[in-house]
C-alpha cells in the first residue's frame, strides 16, 4: 500500500510539474536594436515586423508569449542557459548556429549588401577596402562574413546595435556598412540621414554566411515548441495574417524564394 501510495505521490507530483511548465509564458528573445524588424518605441514598447509576427504566431499557436531584451551577442548563450525560450530577433538560420540551435521554418529571407557614401567611389574588393572602415553589428553573419573576406585589408569596426553603425557612417567615422539589405534600405537609405548614400556592389546570397532565411531559434530539446511555431508559421503564411503584417512595413516579397 505504500509504494502504491508513493508512486501516485510521484506520479501527482509530474503532472502537476507538467501542468505548471505548460502554464508558463514563453519568453521572447530579442535585442530592439534592430528596425524596422526589431526596436522599442519612446515608452519602451516592443515594435517592428518581429514583433507583429511573433504575436500573430503566439495567438495562432495559443501561447502566452511575453518579450524579454538580451544583447545581440548574448542572445543564444542566454538561450541556452534557459534565460529565454525562444529568440525572435531577425536571426539568419546557418549552419553553424544549427550546430547550436534548432530553428524553424523561415519566416523571411533577404540578401545582404553593402553602402556607403555615393560620391566615396568605394569598389566591393581587397582593392577597394583596403585599409577602409567597416561598420557591422558585433556577432552577426555580417561581421562574419566581412571578417573572413575582408578582415585582412580593412578595418572591421564592431558595434552593439546597428543605430550606432548607421551614427558613425554618416559622422564621417566608417567608410561603409554591411548588413541586411532590407534593413538598411528601411531603417537608412529611405531615411534623412541615408540621403547621400547608396548600395554598393551586388547583393550577397552566399549561403554559408547569408544563411537559409530568417527563423525562430530554440533549444534543440524543444522540438514541441517548434513545432507549434512552424504549424503557426504556415497559417498566417495561408490565411494572409503574414501578408497583412508585410505589407505594414515592405512594397516587396520580404517572405523571399
Amino acid at each position: 500500500m505504500k509504494k502504491q501510495l508513493g508512486l501516485g505521490l510521484i506520479l501527482a507530483t509530474a503532472m502537476m510539474a507538467n501542468v505548471q511548465a505548460a502554464d508558463k509564458p514563453v519568453r521572447l528573445a530579442s535585442d530592439f536594436t534592430y528596425p524596422p524588424f526589431n526596436y522599442k518605441d519612446a515608452n519602451g514598447t516592443p515594435k517592428g515586423f518581429d514583433i507583429e509576427i511573433a504575436d500573430a504566431l503566439c495567438q495562432e499557436a495559443k501561447l502566452d508569449c511575453v518579450w524579454v531584451t538580451q544583447s545581440w551577442d548574448g542572445l543564444i548563450p542566454s538561450l541556452l542557459a534557459r534565460k529565454s525560450d525562444a529568440i525572435m530577433a531577425s536571426m539568419r538560420i546557418t549552419e553553424e548556429r544549427k550546430q547550436r540551435v534548432l530553428f524553424t521554418d523561415k519566416y523571411y529571407q533577404t540578401p545582404a549588401r553593402f553602402v556607403a557614401r555615393s560620391d566615396a567611389g568605394i569598389s566591393i574588393d581587397k582593392a577597394g577596402l583596403e585599409g577602409k572602415k567597416i561598420g557591422v553589428q558585433l556577432g552577426t553573419i555580417h561581421d562574419r562574413y566581412v571578417t573572413d573576406m575582408y578582415g585582412d585589408v580593412a578595418k572591421i569596426q564592431r558595434y552593439t546595435g546597428q543605430d550606432e553603425v548607421y551614427l558613425d557612417l554618416t559622422t564621417g567615422r566608417l567608410d561603409a556598412a554591411f548588413g541586411n539589405s532590407d534593413q538598411l534600405a528601411l531603417a537608412f537609405l529611405e531615411k534623412e540621414q541615408g540621403q547621400n548614400f547608396e548600395f554598393v556592389g551586388e547583393a550577397v546570397t552566399d549561403k554559408a554566411y547569408i544563411g537559409e532565411g530568417t527563423a525562430l531559434a530554440l533549444r534543440k530539446t524543444d522540438k514541441a515548441l517548434a513545432d507549434k511555431f512552424n504549424k503557426a508559421i504556415q497559417a498566417i503564411r495561408e490565411n494572409g495574417t503574414y501578408d497583412r503584417i508585410a505589407g505594414k512595413y515592405f512594397k516587396f516579397d520580404i517572405y523571399g524564394e
